[in-house]
């Protein structure tokens, strides 16, 4: 009998390690058809991208009720006609090299070092004090590469219209044995892109100039068996301690 419930525990243990690896083989972040995923994944990461020197930012505000703030300032409702106000481009400010950036209404405000979505916090609790329940939505609107997967999401400034992927790839602290050398994605408008770094033949073929706006998305190495040790190691070892106690009650 407490053989028995050793060998059957054991084989309880072995498929739910099993399944996990199965489930963990097939947790792939984006497939070549599928771009609306990195698009939405972009997103979240402009969000936490890090404000610098230098940088231009638009941003909007909004009432309560959705309606569009065009000018929060309020001083050119007077001297532009309202067709005109709702056509014209949204201003952008700069980041000066201190860090600051000038808002209209609320003034200067430091913003180097925080993210998108801290800034957005920052402006909404100023604008307070002039709208009831506004709300702000930032942009970054320098030219920047999105890298996403295996490096981490990150937004990586273009310093020139000659940046390829390779200077992109070493940029976001390159290819380590976390990443899929040979499966790097590239989201181009509705275009995806496979380069193979892993040769020198992929190297040639897929080392391409990057435009602004491309999603770069580097496939991390799987390593079934051990994340599933790593996220169910605390389960199987209750479930282990529960059977050896059952075994020895049953050997007395």
């Amino acid at each position: 009998m407490k053989y028995y419930l050793f060998f059957s525990s054991q084989l309880v243990l072995a498929l739910m390690l099993f399944s996990a690896c199965a489930s963990y083989k097939q947790n792939i972040m984006f497939k070549v058809d599928d771009p609306g995923a990195y698009q939405q994944k972009a997103k979240e990461t402009e969000k936490n991208y890090v404000i610098q020197r230098n940088d231009r930012l638009k941003f909007r505000v909004y009432t309560s009720n959705g309606e569009l703030i065009i000018d929060p300032d309020l001083k050119l409702l007077k001297e532009i006609p309202p067709q005109v106000a709702s056509t014209r481009p949204d201003p952008e400010y700069l980041v000066d090299v201190a860090g600051v950036a000038k808002f209209p209404m609320v003034g200067e405000l430091k913003v180097e070092g925080l993210t998108i979505r801290q800034t957005e916090a920052i402006l909404q609790k100023e604008y307070e004090r002039y709208y009831t329940n506004p709300f702000v939505v930032l942009q970054y609107l320098n030219k920047r590469v999105i890298v996403l997967g295996a490096p981490g999401g990150q937004v990586i400034p273009l310093i020139n219209e000659n940046v390829t992927l390779v200077e992109i790839l070493a940029a976001a602290t390159g290819l380590n044995n976390e990443s899929k050398a040979n499966n790097i994605r590239i989201l181009r408008g509705d275009q995806v892109f496979v380069a193979d770094m892993s040769t020198i033949e992929g190297y040639r073929q897929g080392n391409m100039i990057m435009q602004p706006g491309d999603i770069i998305y580097v496939e991390p190495v799987r390593r079934p068996a051990s994340e599933a040790l790593r996220d169910y190691g605390p389960l199987l070892s209750i479930i282990a301690s529960l059977t050896t106690l059952a075994v020895v009650l049953s050997t007395r």
